[in-house]
């Protein structure tokens, strides 16, 4: 039972309250100074006394609480009276089908019964999803007035007449009620209209359609002929002159009643409502003193003054009323609700706390701690919502829907919304009648927690209750949608809220553009600022709705309205990124809009406070990229023609456009320009040297890394990396070692990258070894002569010396390779690339078992497998023969997205 775990006597108290409210830190943005004081103690609790349950666990206690308020439903054998009622009005198809299905009920028809049918308010298991209760109450009204004697002698009286007025008017169909009253006198013949209870419907169904006007013409009409209202006629046409603020007529008019012997404790209490309603409170306390010397006073009366004295801040004359009438059911309740209604919170508590000895007082839950617990939620004082669940167990209230609802958005502000979920999927069962408010608590924090999934299903249900998602709840429901990309529901969603006139945010509509154009949808992501109205005008401070729109229409070739949005985007005051520029003038080169780019570079050189260096260097780098090298060669004669000097940045980037574009002979000019127009420069050297190895020209990056060395400049470790690279992919393993050996005057530390690689081609060749050790010990004498930076190069030769020998040793011998990783580990960091190499050397001398485990041991490391790491492992198994086991992980590897090499799909189909 759930009371197990909430009482404080409960070991799980302790234990409970800590994990219910753990999660309020990450859900709630803020709470109460009290509350966070109150709060940190419970932290050092740990759970030495008693298991904390689970989720399913407290859930199932949750359950067993709701069950006993007596709401939970499961068959239509067990429904009440009433929900039977109800389900046969909603089950049948037709008047002939509903006249048969309600008399079989054998119902005594009678006010009493008629009235609380109005009003009863059916349970889920009754109705279906969606019913329009209006209809269903009109429904019986209709046919409990057509039965005729002697199936029933039973008529309409005045109080279900104006029951059914009132529902109509609080759904705000007074005009289907003034229908109803033309209809109603036009069908009466004229001897009936001298009948006082004629009058007596009309005036009670003008008054509560708020026509109050009309209902007084008719009171006369009555008086010409002779004919006095009913007392209840009297005092509904009173009530609704007061609602309309007609003070003056209902002053004679209450005049007539007292005149008339018709006052009742009921003109009592409508007269304080007039007092009320005019702030003339202290008439109303006045006139209170009076009635109460003189007759007894309702207890509605008593509420109304006070619910009007919280309602104008005068809280310390409404705490003196309620003390003076003590055991006033409406009064007390009346005075928590307001003060709720006002904040004061924890007043509220203390007075429930204090009447709990009063066996006369029982608080209406639903009226009273279901609203005390939804402001306590409003305002993230998850603790004394706990605390007021555990009193509420303690003293033991039965929960009722509202209580109900506010225990759901507990569990789901608490961050606890896998035992929201569970109970709400057993709200059939359990009598839930889930509101608006569960449902956007609900959503909120399922897009908290990921479950897209989980949140559709939701929000489906909850349209089909009629719920839409509030603004708050609708706008973290969209952002989680852009954030997966689910494009068709987002759109869904969207539409929803513009038929219900709901305006989402611009934050929303920029993620939309963003997430449209990411899934190639440009003219969906066009007209979004059409559909967003007036909201259309606040996208542009999002600098990512221009740079997705940008990246969209490049990427698709439609680069002719690019000029303009960069444009556009620089006016509202964003400023295009490198990458950004590169991609626009790439696209618009390769389509070759050449005079768009110059015409984009002039409207950039109009902009003020702005480094005309940097934008040159950007349009150069994108004619570069795009291989239009005359492009590129003409903005830099523009740039010298403006008098803007090129920097080093601005001559790599032309240099490294004529080596992607092949253009190696002007690139040795140009770089022969550089030569005799300064000084060579490291920076300069390096990436000349990289990009000759990126286009193969080996023979001459060599030369340049020589000539380099010469003029005593120490290349980049990006540079040297290539170089070996390169080198190794040609197989050129002498000048491998020279490259090496350059490390000596360098002073450097041998990258991983370059153990990897020297790894790699071990496997490759024996070629490498060979060579290596032809010269190793050359290279070892040499390192223990020298002195200086020599050790550094010495200690690093002789790591590669044990790295490539101990390596080499244990794949070709086959020895030891359970604990190959770690071998490798000792001389240099790993990483994917390393796993990957170690998992081949495995699988080339058949020990797909240690690659399997290696495997593993990689993955509890946290390093994800790529292409390579499934390809290697199907290409070993292929090697082997062993088929089911290359077709297990084929299928491990297309579940991760990838798709094996050419080579291993050749033989994998030719495995038998």
């Amino acid at each position: 039972m759930l009371h197990q775990f909430l009482k404080p006597s409960s070991p799980h108290y302790k234990l409970l309250r800590p994990f219910l409210l753990t999660y309020s830190t990450t859900s709630a943005t803020t709470s109460s100074s009290s509350s966070s004081s109150s709060f940190i103690p419970f932290l050092s609790f740990t759970a030495t006394e008693a298991p904390i349950p689970d989720s399913t666990e407290i859930a199932s206690s949750v359950k067993e609480w709701f069950k006993s308020s007596g709401t939970a439903t499961t068959t239509t054998t067990t429904l009440s009276l009433m929900d039977q009622i109800y389900y046969h009005l909603a089950s049948s198809p037709d008047v002939a089908s509903l006249d048969s299905s309600l008399s079989s009920l054998g119902l005594r028809l009678s006010e009493p019964l008629v009235l609380r049918a109005l009003s009863h308010r059916p349970s889920p298991s009754a109705v279906p999803a969606g019913s329009n209760l209006l209809l269903l109450r009109l429904k019986f009204f209709d046919w409990s007035g057509r039965l005729k004697p002697p199936l029933s002698p039973y008529r309409h009286t005045r109080s279900a007449y104006h029951a059914v007025f009132r529902l109509l008017s609080r759904a705000r169909l007074a005009s289907v009620v003034l229908d109803w009253l033309r209809s109603f006198r036009t069908a009466h013949a004229s001897p009936s209209r001298h009948n006082p209870r004629f009058y007596d419907t009309l005036v009670i169904g003008y008054s509560v359609a708020g026509r109050p006007e009309l209902a007084l013409q008719l009171l006369a009409r009555m008086r010409f002929h002779g004919l006095d209202l009913h007392s209840f006629a009297y005092h509904v046409l009173l009530n609704s002159l007061i609602e309309s603020s007609l003070f003056d007529y209902a002053d004679s008019l209450l005049d007539q009643i007292s005149a008339r012997g018709l006052l009742t404790p009921v003109t009592d209490c409508i007269r304080i409502k007039s007092f009320c309603r005019q702030d003339r409170l202290d008439d109303a306390l006045s006139y209170l003193r009076l009635c109460q010397d003189s007759r007894d006073v309702a207890d509605r009366t008593v509420a109304t003054l006070v619910h009007a004295l919280c309602r104008r801040g005068r809280f310390d004359d409404a705490e003196r009323l309620v003390g003076e009438f003590r055991k006033n059911d409406e009064a007390y309740g009346a005075w928590v609700a307001g003060l709720i209604s006002g904040g004061r919170l924890d007043k509220a508590i203390e007075f429930l706390q204090g009447r709990k000895g009063e066996e006369v007082y029982v608080p209406e839950e639903d009226m009273h701690y279901g609203k005390l617990i939804s402001r306590l939620l409003n305002e993230n004082r998850l603790e004394q919502v706990y605390d007021v669940l555990v009193e509420m167990i303690e003293e033991g209230f039965s929960p009722g829907k509202a209580t109900m609802n506010a225990v759901l958005c507990f569990f789901c502000k608490a961050g606890m919304v896998d035992v929201a979920l569970q109970l709400y999927h057993s709200r059939l069962e359990l009598g839930i009648s889930p509101t608006k408010w569960v449902y956007n608590y609900l959503i909120s924090a399922l897009c908290r927690s990921g479950n897209i999934e989980e949140v559709c299903e939701v929000l489906k249900e909850s349209m089909q209750q009629g719920y839409f998602p509030g603004r708050k709840t609708f706008n973290i429901l969209a952002n989680a949608l852009c954030r997966d990309g689910d494009i068709e529901r987002l759109r869904k969603l969207l539409d929803g809220a513009v038929e219900r006139d709901i305006k989402p945010t611009t934050t929303v509509l920029a993620r939309y553009i963003s997430a449209l154009c990411k899934a190639g949808e440009l003219e969906a992501a066009c007209l979004v600022p059409q559909v967003a109205g007036g909201e259309a005008i606040g996208l542009g401070r999002y600098k990512y709705t221009y740079t997705s729109l940008i990246r969209a229409f490049t990427s698709l070739g439609r680069v002719e309205v690019v000029p303009r949005l960069i444009i556009e985007m620089q006016e509202h005051g964003h400023s295009p990124s490198r990458s950004l520029y590169r991609s626009v003038v790439c696209s618009l080169c390769e389509a070759e809009r050449f005079e768009d780019v110059l015409h984009m570079l002039n409207k950039q050189m109009e902009l003020k406070n702005i480094d005309p260096r940097m934008f040159y260097n950007y349009f150069i780098e994108g004619a570069a990229r795009a291989k239009k090298l005359e492009m590129a060669r003409e903005i830099y004669s523009r740039m010298e023609s403006a008098g803007v000097q090129p920097n080093l940045d601005t001559k790599i980037i032309l240099l490294m456009g004529y080596l992607k574009s092949k253009m190696i002979s002007n690139a040795l000019s140009f770089f022969s320009y550089l030569h005799n127009e300064r000084v060579p420069s490291t920076k300069l050297y390096s990436i000349f040297i990289s990009g000759l190895c990126e286009v193969g020209k080996l023979d001459l990056a060599v030369e340049s890394w020589q000539e380099m060395r010469e003029k005593r400049l120490i290349p980049s470790l990006q540079c040297y990396e290539e170089l070996v690279l390169t080198l190794c992919f040609w197989r050129k393993y002498d000048i491998v070692i020279d490259v090496l050996e350059d490390f000596r005057n360098a002073g450097r530390k041998v990258s991983p990258f370059i153990c990897n690689v020297l790894l790699l081609h071990t496997l490759k060749t024996q070629e490498l070894l060979e060579t290596w050790y032809g010269r190793s010990k050359e290279a070892r004498v040499e390192g223990e002569e020298e002195e200086g930076n020599r050790e550094t190069w010495g200690s690093s030769k002789k790591l590669l010396d044990q790295l490539i020998a101990e390596f080499s040793h244990r794949i070709r011998s086959r020895e030891n390779l359970e604990n190959l990783e770690e071998v490798v580990e000792r001389y240099f960091p790993v990483d994917i690339y390393t796993y990957n190499i170690l998992m081949r050397g495995l699988s080339m001398v058949g020990q797909m078992d240690y690659a399997c485990t290696l495997f593993n041991k990689m993955r509890k490391k946290g390093y994800e497998p790529n292409r390579w790491t499934y390809d290697v492992l199907v290409h070993g198994f292929c090697k082997q023969g062993k088929r089911k086991d290359a077709e297990r992980w084929m299928e491990e590897m297309y579940r991760s997205g990838y798709h094996p090499t050419w080579y291993t799909i050749r033989v994998y189909n030719n495995t038998e």
